[in-house]
Parts: structure tokens; sequence; C-alpha cells
């Protein structure tokens, strides 16, 4: 099983061949990440059993109660994570035809998809029962965000289907925990879900951030070449969504999530792989090594630049929560 080349088209020759080398790695690193995994499931944290009807009766009144509290502005963060967890589908694809399905890679793909169901039921069950949202409205937006797909233009690289999964993963990670913390003064229930959230989000993290670092060591001109291609703009999923923009922007405004977070995630990567001390490299592959260490003063500078255009208030209004007019 180790050795076996995986069976797709997506990759050159070289890629390939370093892609099958590192099989062995991948089936580590899962071994490793099983060790790590604190297994839950969406019915322990909001329970929807049979029995006991009356005490589940009670604490779904408790929370729907708790969470009429909760600001619009986290509403729409709470919406922006579920959409973005709704997509898992898109994830799935992606990996498995960038990466194969008969190799260790897709014994991970399982396994991580299967953590990452729970994830958009736990939101999902927390949502509907909290009464938090226009839900029909919300579904609305989640079925045009799954009929429209997602197919970043990743050339059939599968580097950059691991640059691109190191860095959402983190970026999932900091959203999740960020909602969390601000949610947690109103209704400890979706912060405690929150955070078993944003804790596998920081396992997955480190297992496509060990593999991405695996293929640097391997292979360091085209794996530098193809984070090039995917770290100074990353696609976030949901982004042809109708609204997605204007979600962004007020989670953006509400300081939950925005381009300094994503500055801090390159900044991180490009320190834990060790970029800029890299040696041996091609002229290529050193003039990749520059421009992705200039990265980070770029998106320093777009963070400025939306700062300063958005002086001032601004009004938003979602259907999802009855088109409220939010002023931030």
């Amino acid at each position: 099983m180790g050795s076996a080349a995986p069976r797709h088209t997506f990759g050159t020759p070289d890629q390939i061949a370093v892609m099958v080398d590192l099989q062995a790695f991948v089936e580590r690193q899962t071994a490793e990440h099983l060790e790590r995994r604190k297994l839950w499931f969406p019915n322990e944290l909001l329970s929807a059993d049979a029995h006991d009807v009356e005490a589940a009766d009670a604490d779904i009144a408790e929370v729907r109660e708790a969470a009429r509290g909760l600001p619009d502005t986290i509403r729409v963060a709470l919406a922006l994570n579920l959409l973005t967890e709704e997509g898992l589908p898109h994830f799935h694809r992606l990996i498995a035809t960038h990466l194969g399905n008969e190799s260790p890679w897709s014994t991970w793909n399982n396994m991580w998809t299967a953590e990452e169901d729970r994830h958009g039921c736990a939101m999902r069950d927390y949502c509907r029962d909290a009464r938090i949202f226009n839900m029909g409205a919300l579904e609305k937006m989640q079925y045009h965000y799954i009929e429209a797909g997602f197919n970043p233009d990743w050339q059939q690289d599968p580097y950059r289907l691991l640059a691109y999964t190191s860095m959402q993963e983190k970026a999932t990670q900091v959203a999740h925990a960020n909602t969390g913390r601000t949610c947690g003064k109103y209704e400890p229930r979706i912060q405690r879900i929150l955070a078993h959230i944003a804790g596998d989000e920081s396992r997955h993290y480190a297992f496509y951030r060990a593999c991405f670092g695996g293929i640097l060591e391997r292979d360091p001109n085209n794996a530098l070449y193809s984070l090039l291609k995917v770290m100074p703009a990353l696609a976030m999923p949901g982004h042809n969504m109708p609204g997605y923009d204007h979600m962004s922007d007020v989670v953006r405004r509400a300081e939950i999530y925005g381009p300094r977070n994503y500055q801090a995630i390159v900044e991180e990567l490009l320190e834990h792989w060790q970029i800029g001390a890299m040696t041996g490299l091609s002229p290529s592959g050193r003039e990749y090594q520059d421009k992705l260490m200039k990265i980070p003063a770029r998106l320093a500078r777009m963070a400025d630049y939306l700062d300063g255009k958005a002086v001032g208030t601004r009004d938003f209004s979602f259907d999802f929560i009855y088109k409220r007019v939010i002023t931030i």
C-alpha cells in the first residue's frame, strides 16, 4: 500500500513520484493524528435522544432563550462559519481528484471527511434548535453554494491542494475560535461547540502542514512555486456565493476574522516551514522564496488599505436575519 502509485492524472510525473514517496510519511502522520484525536459527536453537545424528552426540551428552551441575546454580527459570523463547513462535498472531491482514491491519501481523506462532517452537523443542529436564523433563507444560500461548485484554479497540481489546506484549516480554526469567544458572554453552548470544532481544525492543520513540509523537503523548488500560486490570496470557500463579500465585511469589521488574521497565518507558516532559511535552491527557487517572504508586508498593506477605506460605519442587511439592518 505504501508504494502504490495513485490512480489519477493530476500532477506532473515528478510530482506524482514525490507524492508516492510521501505515502509512508502520510501513514505515520495519520497514525499520529489518531493518537492526538479527541473523537466527539454532535449529540454529546446538544442531545436529541428519544428518551428523557422533557429534560432535553428544557435544555433546548434554555439554549434558545440565551441565544436570543446574540448580536446580529455574531449571527452573521455563525452563518458564514456554517456555510463554510457545509461545503465539505467540494473538498472531499478536490482531495480525491488531486491525490487519488487508492492510497494512504484516500484513507486520510475518508477519515478527515468523517471528522469534518460532524462540524456542519453540530452547527446546524445548534442553529436550528436555537432559532437564530431565518433557516429557510440560509438553506437556500447553502444550496446555491453547493450547486455553484468550488473549483480553484490549481492547474491539477497536488502541491497546491496541500498548500491550500494548510492555510484553510488554520483559517477555519481561527474563525471558529474567535466566533466562539465572542459568543461566550451571550450563550456558552455555542462557544463549547465551536471550541470542539476549532480543536479538530487545529489537528487537521497540523497534518496538512506536515505533509506540505514533506513536499518542501523532497521537491523544494517546485513546492515553492506551488505555494507562491496559492498563498498571496486565499480563495475562501463560498466566495462566489451571493452576499459572501458583505458577510465577510461584517465579520472583519466585528474583528472576528479578516486580512490581519490571514497575515498572521501566512507569517506562522513561513516561519514553521523555514522558507526564508532554505538553501540549495535553483535560481527560480530563490526567486519564489524572495517573493514568498514579501507576502506578509503586502498583506499588511492590503489590511491597512481596507481599514482606511472602512472609516465610518456601513449598513448591512441579510435575508437570513430577516433583513434587519446591521450598522457597523
